[in-house]
């Protein structure tokens, strides 16, 4: 008896439904909340400028929308940068301000709104330095010897002596040397499968990238014992320190500042000159506030502004390494390090049989 009189509740309450639907629905659709947010609006479109435009930092970047309807005038344009709100426009063109804004990629996204709904037209733009860098060369000091089997990836100076990270699968490894004489003093090995690229010291540990293993290293830095592993998913090219975060270079124009604990990104600068992106920054050192960087298959290291990412000057060692110690297994220009309390700049390259201290001279 229960079943029956549930069951004839139920059957009720349909049919009171159905005849409900029936009388308010001959003439008129009926829209969910679901439906409706699917509804599309077109407002605008960006006109100007072009996808991928280069300009100069302190340029004023003159953004024009286009109407798709000229009938339909949205209500309101909010415009942001990098997704920051920069507030409202209120014609078709807007001057965009780019002082402060910081070198690289801008990304411009308009969201327009009409009657409750809203659309978003997006284009990216670049920045560029408006800083003409400051050229140097050099004056050899004094050269020692360096082992020329070294395909140097790492570099750097700690109380009287150089620590090097090597590349190449099969030979990588980190040493302590001897800086007179390159005699090497210490050393660990990778395994094979991996390739070794930038080191440095951070709280009495080294950490060691690799080049694609999307793997790194950290190692007791007076036992070369190796205490953890972290990961990244990039490719690992040069690493420094700035004694707060690890700083690394990934082969691109960016420059990653990262957690030595976790090693998350806290956040990164693309680097730019006042022609474009400097990209293909490899072996890092911090000196003085600012980030040397060879740029690799070049003879030159270019200094970077830490905060901007913009070039404040070019090395150009060409020349270094004299064709009399050049040998047909000699590569490219890579390897810095910095003595702050001699205040003294060595570098030397990849089976280079040479490794100098330098000083620069400005041109």
């Amino acid at each position: 008896m229960i079943k029956i009189i549930k069951s004839g509740i139920f059957l009720a309450v349909i049919l009171t439904f159905f005849a409900f639907s029936c009388k308010n629905g001959n003439n008129k659709k009926v829209i969910t909340d679901e439906q409706s947010t699917q509804k599309s609006i077109y407002l605008i479109k960006f006109s100007a400028p072009s996808n991928g435009t280069l300009f100069s930092s302190g340029d004023n970047i003159d953004l024009t929308l286009k109407l798709q309807d000229e009938k339909a005038i949205p209500d309101s344009i909010i415009l942001f940068v990098n997704e920051k709100k920069i507030g409202k426009v209120s014609e078709q063109t807007y001057k965009l301000k780019t002082n402060g804004l910081g070198l690289g990629t801008l990304n411009l996204r308009t969201t327009a709104y009409k009657e409750g709904l809203h659309q978003t037209a997006s284009i990216s733009v670049k920045l560029k330095s408006n800083l003409i860098p400051k050229n140097y060369t050099y004056k050899v000091i004094k050269t020692f010897s360096h082992d020329p089997d070294a395909y140097t990836q790492g570099l750097f100076y700690k109380d009287g002596f150089l620590y090097e990270g090597t590349g190449q699968k099969g030979s990588s490894s980190i040493r302590k040397v001897e800086l007179e004489t390159g005699k090497i003093l210490q050393s660990v090995n990778l395994e094979e499968k991996h390739f070794g690229e930038g080191i440095t010291l951070f709280n009495d540990k080294i950490y060691q990238l690799t080049w694609t293993s999307e793997i790194g290293f950290v190692y007791d830095f007076t036992t070369f014992k190796q205490v953890r592993t972290f990961h990244y998913n990039t490719q690992g090219w040069g690493l420094t320190t700035n004694d707060k975060e690890l700083i690394m270079s990934d082969g691109s124009n960016n420059i990653y500042f990262m957690d030595p604990e976790n090693f998350a990104e806290i956040k990164h600068v693309e680097v730019f000159d006042n022609k474009g992106a400097i990209s293909e920054l490899n072996e890092l050192e911090y000196i003085n506030g600012d980030i040397y960087a060879n740029v690799y298959m070049t003879d030159k290291i270019v200094i970077i502004d830490t905060k901007t990412g913009m070039v404040k000057g070019v090395i150009d060692l060409k020349g270094l390494l004299k064709d009399s110690d050049r040998t047909n297994d000699v590569d490219v220009l890579n390897g810095i390090a910095w003595d702050a309390v001699g205040k003294r700049l060595y570098v030397t390259g990849k089976l280079w049989p040479k490794l100098y201290q330098v000083e620069l001279v400005g041109k």
